[in-house]
């Protein structure tokens, strides 16, 4: 085998294995309209079930990037769906609103995941096409649009069980594909204590990339979890209707994130972001109108700037930290994450507040330009040490 084609392979191995872990995670949200009729959760109580799994799959990162740099990708993959599988089958059986959060809480294995595979894939791409390898694996985020649509439509036909059991028994097989078929990349790992591996983490600049993916991801996240729920609640939508839709929301962001990648690879990645913050600005302005044509096309419009964002910003962390890829997307994975986790929660008690989530969308917007005023600040930095590594 040449090695393009065991690149084209591991990549494979690896977004499949993104995305069913993704759809592992995202089957908790999906199941939540059936979920909170059946235990009769108030939107607070909603809120903090959909955000737990977010915490660990935050929070995760950062240990798991670390180990990825240590043993590789093949073993810190492969346990991370072993581990993902586990809460996955159990929640098939929570009967109360305690064993949902437990079970919930382990679920978010399945989103740290996505530290592992960018540490993974990196290594085995040249830098001139770490771009686009990290834009295609980012795409595993399509396993979130299956989980919508997916989970309760086979709930539907055969039972609540099924709405987990289904992604649990794909993780399953893919697993054993993985095992079978996947391979670290053939470049010598450097011995480095904890304390070098961490050194990174101590620069300013992996901490301006967390900021912009605590938005770019963060705000996919958020989205993806809640839209289920927003939509029945504020337009009436059945939950497989509602399932339908964020998958639709969830195909069009993961779909242009490889784009993302490749423009950040010929662009520059900073300059990506920085046409996309006030892109997202704009959208979660249409979003907080209660009217399902502007809230329609604030989503979409979200969903696409967003998607171009995560694809260039995971551009700029091979480049800045080259030895160090896992530790640095630990780091930044993990600010996706809690920015997947905070939105939900404040959506919850917004409307739990106001009886609206318009002031939620307001708060995203402004947040938005928080990340543009930064990005203008620092882009002259990012291409400066770009050029000069």
């Amino acid at each position: 085998m040449n090695r393009t084609t065991g690149e084209t392979l591991q990549l494979t191995l690896a977004t499949g294995a993104f995305a069913v872990c993704f759809a592992i995670f995202g089957s908790v949200s999906a199941m939540m309209p059936l979920l909170k009729k059946s235990l009769k959760l108030s939107p607070v109580e909603v809120s903090i079930a959909l955000a737990i799994p977010v915490l660990l799959g935050s929070l995760g990162r950062i240990p798991l990037g670390i180990l990825t740099d240590r043993f590789g990708g093949r073993l810190i993959f492969s346990v991370v769906m072993i581990l993902s599988i586990i809460p996955s089958f159990l929640m098939g059986f929570v009967s109360n609103y305690t064993q949902f959060l437990v079970c919930a809480f382990f679920m978010g294995i399945a989103l740290a995941s996505f530290a592992v595979g960018v540490s993974f894939v990196s290594k085995w791409y040249s830098s001139e096409r770490q771009g686009m390898a990290l834009g295609v694996y980012g795409a595993g985020t399509m396993g979130q649009s299956f989980a919508a649509f997916g989970a309760p439509t086979v709930a539907s036909l055969l039972g609540y069980k099924w709405g987990f059991w289904f992604f649990t028994l794909l993780a399953l097989l893919w697993l054993i594909l993985f095992l079978i078929a996947s391979k670290n990349a053939p470049k010598p790992s450097i011995a480095k204590s904890l304390g070098e591996r961490l050194a990174p983490l101590k620069e300013s600049m992996s901490w301006v990339l967390s900021l912009f993916y605590f938005l770019t991801f963060g705000g996919f996240v958020a989205m993806s979890i809640y839209l289920p729920t927003f939509l029945t609640e504020v337009f009436g939508l059945t939950a497989k209707d509602a399932g339908f839709r964020t998958a639709g929301f969830v195909v069009l962001s993961t779909s242009l994130r490889p784009v993302g990648g490749i423009l950040a690879d010929r662009v520059g990645g900073n300059r990506i972001l920085m046409l996309i913050f006030p892109v997202v600005g704009l959208m979660a302005v249409l979003m907080s109108f209660t009217y399902m044509a502007t809230f329609t096309i604030g989503a979409l419009g979200m969903a696409a700037a967003i998607g171009l964002g995560n694809g260039a910003v995971f551009k700029l962390v091979p480049e800045h930290f080259p030895q160090d890829v896992g530790s640095v997307t630990g780091l930044v994975g993990a600010a996706g994450g809690l920015g997947g986790f905070f939105p939900p929660l404040a959506l919850g008690n917004i409307r739990q507040l106001t009886g609206s989530f318009t002031g939620g969308f307001i708060l995203l917007g402004l947040f938005s330009v928080i990340c543009f005023l930064v990005s203008w600040k620092t882009g002259g930095r990012l291409q400066q040490k770009i050029a000069s590594a």
